[in-house]
Parts: structure tokens; sequence; C-alpha cells
């Protein structure tokens, strides 16, 4: 093997072990917690009970939404259980002052969904804002994306294009469920337009 082939070679292994470590890292360490938008809306994976406080302090956060559901089709994606959702709530109601909302979600959010998300989102005294599922890259981008939607004029396009970034398989490409739902939500002000 040349020494050019050997160099290119180790360069491609060491782009694939970024890759990885990055994971590993959001995953394990720091629990796919994003800034949606700073000072106001974060999204992530479950973070573990005794860890919520120091995110809690760090970022402001004074309401956490919970959109794990035990139950969901996806149990091998998501295992989620019942325990792990009382052990979160009872972990920030120790901490005071934080407020938590659970709103049960499928991968796509139904009516119902929206309107609880909404009406979280638009009581200004619930910010700073968590977002979170369990992985914290499907049902919390959706709603980040939605978040982006109705409350910073993203276009539908620019929100979900915000969901699809390159180091991470993306479930928010055309002809996928959560992508065509994206592309075609519409806003309450798109349809208060229409009115």
């Amino acid at each position: 093997m040349s020494k050019k082939a050997k160099i290119i070679g180790l360069s491609i292994f060491a782009v694939i072990m970024i890759f990885v470590c990055k994971y590993v890292y959001d995953m394990n360490i720091n629990h796919n917690f994003e800034t949606i938008t700073e000072g106001k809306v974060y999204k992530s994976a479950v973070i573990p009970p005794d860890e919520i406080a120091s995110y809690v302090k760090k970022y402001h956060i004074k309401s956490i939404v919970d959109l794990r559901m035990p139950g969901t089709n996806d149990l091998v994606l998501n295992p989620e259980s019942p325990g792990e959702l009382q052990a979160e709530r009872a972990a920030v109601a120790n901490i005071g002052g934080v407020n938590y909302f659970s709103n049960p979600s499928e991968q796509v959010p139904n009516e119902q969904n929206i309107a609880v998300f909404t009406k979280i989102m638009d009581n200004k005294d619930n910010y700073p804002i968590l977002i979170h599922c369990y992985h914290g890259t499907g049902r919390a981008e959706m709603y980040a994306a939605l978040y982006r939607i109705e409350y910073e004029n993203f276009t539908n396009e620019a929100a979900r294009q915000g969901v699809r970034t390159l180091i991470k398989f993306s479930s928010f490409d055309d002809g996928t469920p959560k992508g065509e739902y994206l592309k075609g939500y519409k806003s309450r002000k798109q349809l208060s337009n229409k009115q």
C-alpha cells in the first residue's frame, strides 16, 4: 500500500471516529441537548433524573415538556416505561419553580398534542423551555420545528431543513411521515389568514 493510500485510509478512519465519538457524546453524556433559541427553547433526549437540576440551573429552564409515552408503536427504538416518566416528574418536583408538562406524542403529533403544545408555548411565564423525548432526535426535533414555524416565522421548509442535519439519520426527508407532516403543517397564523 502506498503512503498516499495509507494517509487517505487514516483520514477516512479519523473522520469516522470523530462522528462515532460525537454520537456517543451527544447520546450518552450530553443527552442530545441542543439550543433551539438561546435563552428560550432547548431540546434534548432523556436526561437522567439526577442530572436534570444541573441543566435547569445552567440554562435557567422554567418548564420541561416531556413528549414520551409508554406504549408507542416503536418500543424497540423508544423503550419508555411509566417508571421513568414518574422518576423524571419527581425529580422536577424536587427542584422547585420548574413546571413539568407531559404531552405524550407519537412521532407525528395529533391535533390534541398541538393544542397542548401551543398552550404551553403561548404562556411567556413558561420560558425558557426544554422539550424532550427519548432520543431527542424524533419527537423533540419535530416539536422544535413546530415551535420555529409557530413562534419564529420559519417557513415549513426552513423548519424541516433545520432538523435534517448531515451527521444524523433523518426521518424528516421527503416521503417520510415526519417530513411530509412538516411540509404540510398549517400554523395558526396560516389558518387564521384563510378565514
